[in-house]
């Protein structure tokens, strides 16, 4: 189910959002939601990556060259 939510943005970030929406030929609402959509994303990525890193450093991996050593 969809939910309405109404935020409150300057009339700056609004009309760069319509430039944007004009350019890409996607509603603004789309924009939006893909913006969020990939916020939350990352924030995920982040938290996973916050949670792991401790099992990780105790193994000896600390840059992602280690990572690639270890899946190659």
């Amino acid at each position: 189910m969809k939910q309405t939510i109404t935020i409150r943005i300057s009339d700056t970030l609004k009309k760069e959002l319509k430039e944007l929406s004009r350019y890409e030929n996607k509603p603004v609402s789309d924009i939006i939601r893909d913006s969020l959509r990939n916020y939350v994303a990352i924030h995920r990525f982040r938290k996973l990556g916050n949670m792991t890193l401790p099992f990780a450093e105790s193994q000896g991996i600390l840059t992602d060259e280690d990572v690639y050593k270890e899946i190659s």
